[in-house]
């Protein structure tokens, strides 16, 4: 794949996760935080385009949503974090094998809950931080959830994305 064709899916599919992530938004009144569908254009980035389209479609749409939806305090935890989480799960996709598959999903999602428990506590307190676990480990269930279902429906209607991707 042309590295043209690379950054042109990178950022429609940033673009898709801004969007998805920000139509669909969920407050979550304990920690003052929201829940999002980012993890979805994420998985499926590093799904379809590897440990680097994932990383930069983890850590562009991270940045964005936060910045879109008025935390913009999040930001750089949100690019290392989500662009981390989109470089682990993509390197684990490229085996192309079921066990690696769920390694990337599980190695992603615990990246993720970490990390954002981690940088809550440093930003605010170490019990918000413990508070964040239970939204962040929800979002990733149902994103990790979400992104089988529709890798699934793209390999059953032969999209294109799924002949130049990695499966």
């Amino acid at each position: 794949m042309t590295l043209q064709k690379q950054l042109v899916k990178i950022a429609l599919l940033t673009a898709l996760t801004v969007a998805v992530s920000l139509l669909f938004i969920f407050p979550v009144p304990g920690t003052n935080g929201f829940v999002t569908l980012a993890e979805v254009g994420i998985y499926t980035a590093a799904f379809l385009l590897g440990p680097l389209g994932g990383f930069w479609v983890g850590a562009l749409s991270g940045g964005l949503i936060d910045l879109f939806s008025g935390y913009p305090q999040w930001m750089i935890a949100s690019i290392l974090i989500h662009g981390i989480q989109g470089g682990i799960a993509g390197y684990f996709f490229r085996k192309n094998n079921r066990w690696f598959d769920t390694f990337g999903f599980l190695s992603g999602s615990v990246w993720m809950v970490l990390g954002y428990a981690l940088a809550t506590g440093l930003m605010y307190t170490w019990p918000a931080g413990v508070a964040s676990l239970f939204g962040n480990t929800i979002q990733n269930i149902f994103g990790v959830t979400l992104t089988i279902f529709l890798m699934s429906a793209l390999r059953k209607i032969n999209h294109p994305l799924m002949k130049e991707g990695v499966r």
